[in-house]
């Protein structure tokens, strides 16, 4: 008679074992990485589990991001935990204010902010080295016209700001989800500018950037189709880049690869 291969049963300590391992994890992903900085887990279970439009990324924080996320977070920071509604005027100074989704490590965040002071920058990621690096890039160069917000976007949008609140909003290189079963998780979806133009102020700008041309040819496709949002180009093509935008490190790589930089600015009507 052949050997059962079904496992032995774990043992009542080996269960206890494995169960407060996985209560340890649990914990850590919940606790923020550095006392007064970004929370790991702003939103946690006040809003509904859906699909993410993003990956979070853990990789190593440096000495300076770190010194900076402690130093300059409780300044410039904050987390998008879905329970209030910002007041960008108080927040800003009164400057018109432009939401950026996902900034990197924030190369190109700080050359637009001192090219235009007169501007504010509400940036989102997840990414807690670049929010690091960008508040420090902030406090170096004398940019008060930065703030840096932790979570998910479409959180602060859907729930922390309110109709018309912004003069603007980029989208430069959002994770392009090549596989087919994935491109749900893009940005850039009816549903998603539905809810941008609910927060842009009429006139206000949608700028997107990408190198990965059938996401192009969908932001393409989906903006034209929407009735809030006119193209900026009189072709009703791409836009040639802005001068405002500057050229970052990973577009660099990607031109020298051999890819195809698109630009897309639809004005909300």
């Amino acid at each position: 008679m052949s050997e059962s291969l079904n496992p032995a049963p774990e043992s009542d300590e080996a269960h206890a074992l494995r169960a407060a391992a996985f209560e340890r994890q649990r914990r850590l992903r919940q606790e923020p990485r550095f006392p007064g900085g970004p929370a790991a887990d702003p939103a946690g279970s006040h809003h509904e589990r859906r699909i993410r439009s993003f990956q979070p990324r853990r990789s190593r924080v440096t000495p300076g991001q770190e010194d900076a996320l402690q130093r300059l977070w409780p300044k410039w920071g904050l987390d998008i935990d879905g329970q209030s509604v910002l007041d960008l005027p108080e927040l800003f100074d009164g400057l018109p204010v432009v939401l950026e989704i996902g900034f990197g490590m924030g190369e190109a965040t700080a050359q637009m902010a001192a090219g235009d002071p007169g501007t504010g920058i509400l940036a989102v990621d997840v990414h807690t080295p670049g929010q690091g690096n960008l508040l420090g890039l902030a406090d170096r160069n004398g940019l008060s016209n930065i703030r840096v917000a932790n979570g998910d976007a479409i959180i602060l949008l859907r729930e922390m700001l309110p109709p018309d609140a912004l003069d603007g909003l980029r989208v430069y290189f959002p994770d392009p989800w090549p596989k087919k079963r994935h491109h749900k998780r893009r940005l850039i979806q009816p549903e998603f500018l539905d809810l941008a133009a609910q927060r842009l102020k009429p006139g206000a700008v949608l700028h997107c950037a990408t190198d990965w041309e059938p996401y192009a040819e969908q932001m393409l496709e989906v903006l034209t189709a929407h009735p809030l949002f006119e193209n900026t180009a009189a072709d009703g093509g791409y836009a040639p880049r802005p001068a405002f935008r500057p050229l970052t490190r990973f577009e660099g790589q990607g031109l020298d690869k051999g890819h195809v930089v698109h630009d897309l600015l639809f004005a909300r009507s």
